[in-house]
């Protein structure tokens, strides 16, 4: 386990809330923490315990139980814990086990509550954020139109038996609704038809009518998930149809119940930690529109949602690196991959490819770079097959450029700043959000500080980029009212990501060249910059609720597409919207525009 003070804050920089601090206040943190081993199914603490801090998980396996030792999380390096308690009583509300061998940083208690005073982005993880886990596995908290399954299938009560059983086959359901004027008036379920067909010698040329149930208690969209759990209790069923005005709008299961209640970043990234192909990892990255549906519809912070979806993809992307090395053998020289774009700055959402880079020590020969070669290879076609297709522009490890010593990627940000035409700055934006994933960090951190302070010295390189940052712009149209793609397959929508979200992460990485801001997040960046005074507390603050307007949108209509069984995507149709959801949207696209002619004119600082 690391020791050094050193280490402790090279840790703590790659986890958030933490990396969203200068590196003096990361370091003075670590000065503070204190270092706990727990062996494998030793205890923490216990609930109604006095807490001696936050513990952060530096290696291992940590559960999380409530008071009937129900499982709430299950969390792994980099997550921390403790705090619910700490900012209630100061004693433990939940009680911790190590699962493995485990060690922990702890920051103690009065340490905690100074830097939630004093560290506004600390302060709004711990208080608005947290608690995700336990939260998400609330069914007290969600609604049945976030659990159900959209557009069940249905049948009419005349159909025969045999082709609503062919029904289930090919949509893999285990029920069908009974559907007569519109109306709901009956279910039949795969057990009707052992119990009721096959038990009973019954043809199956027989209309359905006489093996369904009639009347089957229903649920209507506002219904909560502790209501649906009743009724299956209660009545002993597996299958509650949802309606809305009297027809149905959808169906609940007992898998859908299992399945909120299962998934968890922190069980996904333990699934994947394990894996032992990348058949096992895909499987489990698969889940991740559902994760993000669950937690959007719990209510979650679109910045926590992000947050945790990327979790996931880090996950994946360490355990196809340790898979590679065990099949390529030990690396000949220290290396580290490092992830760019909305990974980087850990805000994928449920469509994602893949940007990444490789940096290699300055030892490296042309002869090791066959073993990087297929490192990258493994893992770029591993991504790949978990769902993170191929970048469209190459930006990957794969493509020898971006696979190259320190000392050519020094030369590579000197000469992009130096010369910064149209393919320099477009290259420059994408590496200013690099993210160390794994391997040696140290290979980065001075010459990510290095081009930080190149840059914000360079008068030029920063107007070249202020200028590129602002192609990007919000769908508003002649008189402010929204603008929608004229034509094409997203026809009469408008792109969330490209017009909606990408504007704002433009603004916010000028900001962070401008005031040297090392953390890669949007959000971290626009409020550094608030704190520095490179945008004034009004201008940062409304850019800040605009984001959280048009990221909260966008996540919302992911998760819509993935409850109706389809595949996110970014392209929302305003006329979905009601007027006051449109005419939100709108005012934070005002903003950013309004944003954006600061940053042309020179004057972000006054907004």
């Amino acid at each position: 386990m690391p020791q050094t003070t050193d280490d402790i804050a090279t840790f703590l920089a790659k986890q958030h809330p933490y990396d969203a601090l200068l590196p003096a206040k990361q370091r003075e943190i670590a000065e503070r923490i204190a270092c706990r081993e727990v062996p494998a199914d030793g205890q923490i603490y216990r609930i109604g315990e006095l807490l001696e801090g936050i513990y952060i998980v530096a290696r291992g396996e940590v559960e999380i139980q409530g008071t009937g030792g129900d499982v709430l999380s299950l969390l792994g390096p980099g997550n921390s814990f403790g705090e619910r308690g700490l900012m209630r009583t100061g004693h433990a509300v939940t009680s911790a086990r190590a699962l493995s061998d485990t060690a922990l940083y702890v920051l103690p208690a009065a340490s905690f509550h100074e830097l939630v005073q004093t560290e506004p982005q600390v302060a709004r993880f711990f208080r608005r954020a947290r608690p995700i886990e336990p939260d998400q596995k609330s069914l007290a908290s969600i609604s049945a139109a976030d659990l159900m399954s959209a557009s069940p299938v249905t049948c009419a009560p005349g159909d025969d038996i045999i082709s609503v059983a062919r029904k289930m086959r090919d949509n893999r359901v285990s029920c069908v609704l009974a559907i007569e004027n519109g109306a709901l008036v009956g279910i039949v379920t795969t057990r009707d038809l052992t119990n009721r067909v096959l038990a009973e010698g019954l043809s199956p040329e027989a209309p359905v009518s006489e093996v369904l149930t009639r009347d089957p208690v229903a649920l209507t969209p506002d219904a909560l998930g502790a209501d649906v759990l009743r009724v299956m209790l209660e009545l002993g069923v597996g299958h509650v149809p949802v309606v809305s005005a009297g027809r149905p709008v959808g169906i609940l299961t007992q898998t859908d119940l299992t399945r909120y209640q299962a998934i968890t970043a922190a069980s996904l990234v333990l699934e994947i930690s394990r894996a032992g192909s990348v058949r096992h990892i895909a499987a489990q990255v698969a889940r991740i529109p559902d994760l993000l549906a669950q937690l959007v519809g719990a209510g979650q912070q679109h910045s926590a949602v992000t947050r945790l979806v990327t979790d996931v993809g880090d996950a994946a992307t360490r355990r196809l690196l340790a898979l590679a090395e065990s099949e390529l053998g030990a690396p000949p020289v220290p290396y580290l991959w490092l992830a760019c774009g909305s990974q980087g700055r850990q805000e994928q959402t449920g469509v994602s490819d893949q940007d990444n880079c490789l940096f290699l020590d300055d030892a490296a020969t042309e002869e090791d770079d066959a073993y990087f070669s297929e490192l990258a290879r493994f893992v770029s076609d591993g991504l790949d097959a978990c769902g993170y297709y191929y970048c469209p522009g190459d930006m990957m490890a794969t493509n020898p450029r971006w696979r190259q010593p320190v000392r050519v990627w020094r030369d590579y940000f000197a000469g992009w700043t130096r010369k910064p035409d149209p393919m320099a700055q477009m290259l420059a934006s994408v590496m200013f959000d690099l993210r160390p994933i794994a391997g040696t960090v140290s290979l980065f951190g001075k010459l990510h500080a290095e081009t930080l302070e190149r840059a914000a010295s360079n008068s030029i390189f920063v107007a070249h980029m202020a200028s590129n940052a602002l192609k990007h712009t919000p769908p508003l149209s002649l008189f402010r009212g929204l603008a929608t793609i004229r034509s094409g397959e997203h026809k009469d929508r408008v792109d969330l990501k490209l017009n909606g979200v990408v504007p704002v992460v433009d603004l916010a990485r000028i900001y962070a060249i401008q005031g040297r801001i090392e953390t890669a997040s949007t959000r971290g960046r626009i409020e550094a910059a608030i704190a520095q005074g490179i945008v004034s507390e009004s201008g940062g603050r409304d850019l800040l609720d605009a984001y959280d307007v048009i990221a909260t949108a966008r996540l919302d209509h992911q998760a819509s597409l993935v409850r109706s069984g389809e595949k996110p995507d970014n392209f929302l149709a305003p006329s979905g919207l009601s007027d006051l959801e449109r005419s939100h949207l709108r005012d934070a696209f005002v903003v950013v525009k309004t944003m954006q002619a600061a940053l042309g004119q020179g004057r972000a600082s006054v907004m």
